[in-house]
């Protein structure tokens, strides 16, 4: 997720070597249809308007988003992708804690108390229980809270901790590591490292409650983030039992107050992380210390939707192409200082769910390609890629017959590019259908330079690789034409610090939209490409996805 209006003729007017980058996106657009800046400046607008209040899952903001996409899609001819509906029901319950106490600790050198808020966030995953307690529960400090037993890494080793409060770090043990050797591949994040796993895991040992140690670095963003993502409704897939078997409270706390935790318990944060950093680490009771919290949930169950349009093929109808992204935001939060409180969703991810609208458009004025192309907007990605994780386990297009696909979430406004970053480059041959459309543009693909931040499990693309199906994730490059790199990282870095996940990624009408129609440009011709051809790309051999891909062609 990143950091947009100039027209083809600004792109041309840029210097040196610029020149030839829009020379040749100018040269490959006469050669196919041309994605629409003008849909994806209105789109971008209308969806990120204080009208939708920030399009979140089971809102008022949701039932405009629905019915504008479903719209916008009929109006260009595509077909109701699901049975004859435009919509897949998602079935998920909205969570409003309320009356939430600090988060004690208790029994230690001297009691710990952190505010929720400002020093900690805690909900729930458990979807029937109006009232959650957690009351005088053991502390135990767990590492990185990963049980790999093919890495022969266990943080729970020999413990058991059912009815305890477990600390996590987060992030992966060899994360500082500069390379991308290791045991959870060094630099780069693994899923192990997602705060996702960690709460994951913990219910798995039984844990009553498990609080992350927020640190910026290793998790990639500050506390205004985690601040802003986890007060206000919270979105839980249901589930039949409620999903009891997961832990009674989960969150994040302030590592300057769990330093004081730890200070209480006669132990060193400090010298705690280094040593879960290395193999054979053993967890580490905080002996005496106990944890409290309580908290009331306001719970409602709903069925949000994904939005799934048919563009059908003309040989090969019954071979797919995907395209996704996610239509919701995280609606009312924090408010900053001047009192808004809409989480608008600009950049993430009313650009991608415009971009679904503008490449449906492309694609019909270009015409219909021999197989079905699909425009799939997911639900409830800010939730933990609810949406998507819904259609994988219940696709509407059957894995085996999809091809593979494209995945578009917060296309970069901050100009044109000499590269992109592909978010898990080497992965599948898709890398190959990327590189054509690069070169015809004076291109190329880079590798992350952040891998440790985990972007490949932070976007919908990685509920569909779960499912063997290889999708290309790419982000606008960082190395811009007006400025270089050090110009890109520092858009990228405001971004984050200033709009992302806060009520000020707006509309801006002074974005330059140079890099996004050069993007948009990518995405169409690899989408049409796939859509053309006879192949079905795989996963790269070793990769982790491979034999679930292999096995789903076997039996079709």
């Amino acid at each position: 997720m990143r950091s947009s209006i100039a027209a083809i003729a600004a792109i041309l007017a840029l210097s040196a070597p610029g020149d030839s980058i829009a020379a040749a996106a100018k040269s490959t657009s006469a050669r196919m249809a041309e994605p629409s800046i003008e849909t994806m400046k209105r789109l971008v607008q209308e969806l990120s308007s204080d009208a939708y209040e920030g399009r979140a899952p089971g809102s008022a903001g949701e039932e405009k988003t629905l019915a504008l996409l479903a719209a916008e899609f009929g109006k260009l001819g595509l077909k109701p992708g699901n049975n004859g509906s435009w919509f897949q029901d998602v079935p998920l319950v909205e969570i409003n804690a309320k009356n939430v106490s600090a988060l004690s600790f208790t029994g230690g050198k001297a009691p710990v108390t952190a505010a929720h808020g400002p020093e900690m966030v805690i909900g729930t995953y458990r979807t029937n229980q109006p009232h959650i307690e957690v009351k005088d529960s053991p502390v135990v400090f767990v590492g990185y809270g990963i049980n790999a037993p093919e890495k022969g890494w266990n943080d729970y080793a020999g413990l058991d901790v059912k009815g305890k409060t477990v600390v996590i770090l987060v992030n992966d043990p060899d994360y500082e590591t500069q390379g991308l050797t290791g045991p959870f591949n060094g630099r780069a994040m693994t899923y192990y490292g997602r705060w996702t796993y960690k709460y994951e895991e913990a219910a798995r040992q039984g844990a009553a409650a498990a609080i992350i140690i927020h640190d910026t670095v290793p998790a990639a963003y500050g506390w205004n983030v985690v601040q802003s993502s986890w007060t206000g409704a919270q979105h839980v897939a249901d589930s039949a039992d409620g999903n009891a078997g997961q832990s009674q409270a989960i969150g994040w706390i302030q590592k300057e107050k769990a330093a004081a935790l730890f200070a209480s318990a006669g132990l060193d944060l400090d010298a705690q992380m280094a040593a879960a950093k290395k193999p054979g680490f053993k967890p580490v009771p905080l002996t005496g210390v106990k944890a409290s919290v309580s908290f009331d949930n306001d719970l409602r169950k709903h069925k949000s939707k994904n939005v799934v349009a048919l563009l059908p093929g003309k040989t090969r109808p019954d071979e797919f192409v995907l395209y996704s992204a996610h239509w919701d935001h995280l609606g009312r939060c924090q408010a900053a200082p001047d009192g808004d409180d809409i989480c608008n969703g600009a950049v993430d991810n009313a650009t991608g769910t415009a971009a679904l609208v503008a490449l449906a458009e492309a694609n019909v004025k270009a015409g219909p390609t021999d197989r079905s192309q699909v425009f799939l907007a997911v639900t409830a990605e800010e939730s933990g890629l609810l949406g998507s994780a819904y259609y994988g386990n219940n696709p509407v297009f059957p894995f085996a017959k999809t091809v593979g696909g494209v995945n578009m979430d917060a296309l970069s406004v901050a100009g044109l590019a000499r590269n992109v970053v592909v978010i898990g480059k080497g992965k599948s041959q898709l890398d190959a259908y990327l590189d054509r459309a690069l070169t015809a543009q004076g291109r190329v693909a880079t590798l992350e330079p952040t891998p440790e931040k985990g972007y490949y499990y932070r976007s919908d693309h990685f509920s569909f690789a779960k499912h063997g199906l290889p999708m290309l994730y790419f982000e606008g490059g960082e190395d811009l034409v007006k400025g270089g790199t050090a110009a890109g990282l520092a858009a990228a870095e405001d971004y984050t610090k200033n709009r992302y996940h806060g009520p000020k990624d707006e509309y801006d009408p002074n974005w330059d939209w140079s890099g996004v129609l050069a993007d948009l440009k990518i995405y169409y011709s690899v989408g049409r490409d796939l859509a053309k051809t006879t192949d079905w790309p795989n996963w790269v051999e070793g990769d982790e996805f491979r034999a679930i891909r292999d096995k789903d062609r076997a039996a079709k």
